[in-house]
């Protein structure tokens, strides 16, 4: 049966929690092809239209990653990797102890997405939940067949409650599919929730295959995701036997040698071939795990990247010559093209210094030398008035300050900043000024387990075995070895800064590492030690952040006026205000230190 799935819109209207409840029962939670009437009693009743329904599940989790100002540039913007650079208006998410409240426009392009992952993550378990409940309603080829769709729903449900316990905190926990419309949820404990979670993915280990479709979910994804949710439940060996088993097993493995579309062009070298869009699904690149499938002209696709627009600084104005001429142009026509190598960025996701200078401490790594990496000295004034003008300043490397220290550019903040080429580059043939095209995504990449593993060795005092396991990534990008007397959660922090940028959602496992030093009591590098009970207002979140910022709370403004600030209650985002108001029955939590939060009651501590 052929059929479309399409949710009602009123979901923005009442909140993503109430909308759970009401839309399983309502004729159109799916929407039938024409000449076909769809409900779940008819559709799921085989593998392919359960399948059908984990393809949704899939779609629903590559939105963080794509179109304008996607969610993934939030994730970013509360970390230490960025800030939102959009510096001429107010409303994007810079002034945060002003304008992140739960009654605020938290879902727009023009401020910020925390509303959005509650939504969508909530829309994921519905998914998952719809076919957890209805798995015996459907018939298979085989009960194999049947474990395979129903781990596959597990590894759903627990993806998205382990972002949401990272992201929010304690939740509320919807485990099945709710027929009948519900108005008194109540907020569960992050510990259960996650409990829980760990113990559908220990079944769901069992039941997956190895290797699948790179927008399929393999054991190996389900590994990576145990892996994750051991470290945040502080058990570290379960993390690295998770990690290990994943990292011995076989089907995948760190690419370390050229391959894919340009491995025979020798300025390149195996970093750009790993992010090539051609490259990340095809059959020879082991190191994906899991990636969400994103193709110019296939249906379904959704829309494009959009990072060339996202997160390359908006070099094509205000930057100017040393003798004060216009310097540059977004002309695709030009003599020199700028717009068709960088496209027409607006700095919206923009690098700071830790990610974009400090953090590159080795010469020789090359995912920090150009072309992989461009510093602005490194593009040239374009502008045909210049070539016109016989000015001797076109086609050379831009200027930030004449020499005698005159800033040539009006907006340092939106318009300079160093940015990772090999990243953000993806060929746009649908605009003539690039904005970033379809391309295929990470979501779980080998050399993230790698990571995961050596963050575990390092909570459990093991710095030799932790250093090893963060130069198997380093060495792939020529780099040099760290040392196992420099191993710290800095140090570890450090490295998916420069591996996993715009990969790893920053805030989410910032977060965990910050709720992990306050569950253990264990001392950070910083010399301080952390607990739950005042995390809202103390936290490894808020320092490292501090510690490595050039924006927030310095007294930086925007040129239209607006101060970068935050304070250390936003290491857990608000509850939407519409989720809370519309559960009239019952009582959501918020978090502590935004509005609302004085009407909290004792979280449930299981789940029945």
């Amino acid at each position: 049966m052929n059929f479309k799935i399409n949710f009602a819109s009123r979901i923005l209207l009442i909140g993503a929690i109430t909308f759970l409840a009401v839309t399983s029962c309502n004729k159109d939670f799916l929407e039938p092809e024409e000449l076909s009437f769809f409900t779940p009693a008819n559709a799921l009743i085989n593998a392919d239209g359960m399948r059908a329904l984990l393809s949704k599940a899939m779609t629903n989790l590559r939105s963080e990653f794509y179109g304008d100002g996607a969610p993934m540039i939030t994730e970013n913007v509360f970390s230490e990797v960025a800030v939102e650079g959009t510096t001429d208006k107010s409303g994007p998410a810079q002034d945060l102890n002003l304008l992140i409240l739960p009654d605020a426009n938290l879902n727009s392009a023009n401020t910020n997405r925390i509303g959005w992952f509650w939504v969508q993550w909530y829309e994921g378990i519905k998914f998952a939940n719809t076919i957890i409940t209805r798995i015996d309603d459907a018939e298979y080829s085989s009960e194999g067949e049947r474990n395979e769709i129903l781990a596959a729903a597990y590894f759903h449900r627990a993806y998205r409650y382990y972002r949401l316990t990272q992201q929010f905190g304690d939740v509320p926990a919807i485990m099945e599919e709710i027929s009948t419309p519900k108005l008194d949820f109540a907020t569960t404990t992050r510990e259960a929730i996650l409990e829980r979670m760990k113990s559908d993915l220990q079944q769901a280990i069992g039941w997956l295959p190895e290797t699948t479709n790179k927008g399929e979910v393999s054991k190996g994804a389900a590994l990576h995701l145990m892996a994750k949710i051991n470290l945040a439940m502080t058990d570290f060996d379960g993390a690295i036997a998770a990690a290990s088993q994943l990292i011995d097993g076989g089907a995948h493995a760190l690419m370390t040698e050229r391959f894919g579309s340009e491995s025979a062009n020798p300025d390149r070298n195996v970093t750009w071939d790993l992010h090539r869009p051609e490259n990340k699904s095809i059959p020879v690149n082991t190191e994906g795990i899991l990636n969400v499938i994103s193709r110019l002209g296939f249906d379904g696709a959704g829309s494009r990247t959009s990072l060339m627009r996202q997160a390359v600084p908006l070099w094509w104005r205000f930057i100017n010559t040393p003798d004060g001429a216009n310097g540059m142009s977004d002309n695709p026509a030009a003599e020199i093209p700028h717009v068709l190598s960088y496209g027409r960025g607006i700095g919206r996701n923009r690098g700071v210094p830790y990610s974009t200078k400090r953090i590159w401490n080795d010469d020789n790594d090359e995912r920090h030398l150009f072309p992989n990496w461009v510093r602005m000295e490194d593009i040239t004034y374009n502008a045909a008035s210049l070539k016109e003008a016989a000015n001797p300043f076109y086609d050379q490397p831009l200027q930030l300050f004449t020499d005698d220290g005159v800033l040539l550019c009006s907006d340092t903040i939106r318009n300079w900043y160093d940015f990772p080429q090999y990243k953000l580059f993806i060929p746009d043939p649908e605009a003539s000024k690039p904005s970033g095209g379809h391309s295929d995504w990470y979501v779980f990449r080998l050399a993230e387990t790698y990571l995961l593993r050596a963050e575990a060795h390092f909570w459990k005092g093991d710095l030799a075995s932790a250093a090893e396991d963060i130069n198997q990534v380093r060495r792939r990008a020529n780099a040099s070895d760290i040392p196992a007397s420099e191993v710290n959660i800095g140090t570890i922090l450090d490295e998916r800064a420069r591996e996993l940028y715009y990969e790893e959602p920053r805030n989410t496992e910032l977060t965990r590492i910050a709720l992990i030093l306050a569950q253990t009591g264990k001392t950070a590098y910083n010399g301080k030690s952390y607990n739950l009970e005042n995390f809202h207002t103390d936290n490894f979140w808020f320092d490292r952040i501090m510690e490595t910022t050039d924006f927030y709370n310095k007294g930086v403004k925007t040129i239209h006026g607006d101060e970068y600030t935050m304070s250390p209650y936003h290491s857990l985002y608000p509850v939407p205000a519409s989720a809370i108001n519309a559960n009239t029955q019952g009582i959501i939590n918020q978090n502590l230190g935004y509005p609302g939060a004085e009407k909290n009651v004792a979280p449930l501590t299981s789940i029945p």
